[in-house]
Formats: structure tokens, C-alpha cells, sequence
């Protein structure tokens, strides 16, 4: 691998951005409660982290809790990519992925549909 592709904070956190707005309007509509977060380093190599209830497992005494959280990290992808198109798409399939999560979407159908 030639090295690590080099971003400014801005420039990654208007990547995250521009991969949100590939969402789909009417899957957008139905994201509940989430905040997306773009941290530095995850120190177990994870290049993003969904935490929280997902909508499916939300219930009737779901209220008044703190938001779920996405963390998108960007040393860990900008660390596995050669090119900034690179880092373009794997923060896209990241994003798309741990969304999935707050869906209640898991990591083996995510693979199964080919974003694993």
C-alpha cells in the first residue's frame, strides 16, 4: 500500500455529508433519534461504530432516552485507502452500513446484500 491518504477534518466531515445525502429520502425520513459523529481513531481498527436501540427493537416504552450514536472514524479508513476516491467510497459504504444497524439490519444480512 502506497500510504494514507491525508484529509483535513472538514474535508472528511463533508464527505460523511455528501455519503448522507445519497440516502434515500423516505429511508432519511424514518432515521429516528441518531446522531452522526466523525471521530479521529477507533483504537480497535473498526472503521465505523453504531450504538443504540435500533427501530426495530423499539418499543412502546421508548421515550426520553439519548440519542443512538454513528461513529465514522476517519484515521482507521483513511489508513486503509491509497486514493482520496477511495476514501470517497469506503466512507460511503461505512455510512451505509451502520445506518443499516440503526435499522436492525446485522452484519451477516449486510454482507448477504453485498455490504459487508
Amino acid at each position: 500500500m502506497a500510504g494514507v491518504v491525508e484529509l483535513t477534518r472538514r474535508e472528511f466531515e463533508e464527505l460523511v455529508a455528501d455519503a448522507l445525502d445519497t440516502i434515500p429520502e423516505h429511508l432519511a425520513q424514518l432515521m429516528d433519534n441518531v446522531v452522526i459523529t466523525v471521530e479521529e481513531e477507533s483504537p480497535d481498527g473498526l472503521l465505523g461504530v453504531y450504538e443504540g436501540v435500533p427501530l426495530t427493537e423499539r418499543g412502546d416504552t421508548y421515550f426520553g432516552v439519548l440519542p443512538d450514536v454513528i461513529h465514522i472514524y476517519k484515521r482507521n479508513i483513511c489508513a486503509i485507502c491509497e486514493t482520496q476516491e477511495q476514501v470517497v467510497e469506503e466512507v460511503g459504504i461505512t455510512v451505509v452500513h451502520e445506518i443499516a444497524h440503526h435499522f436492525g439490519i446485522d452484519d451477516d444480512r449486510l454482507i448477504e446484500l453485498g455490504w459487508g
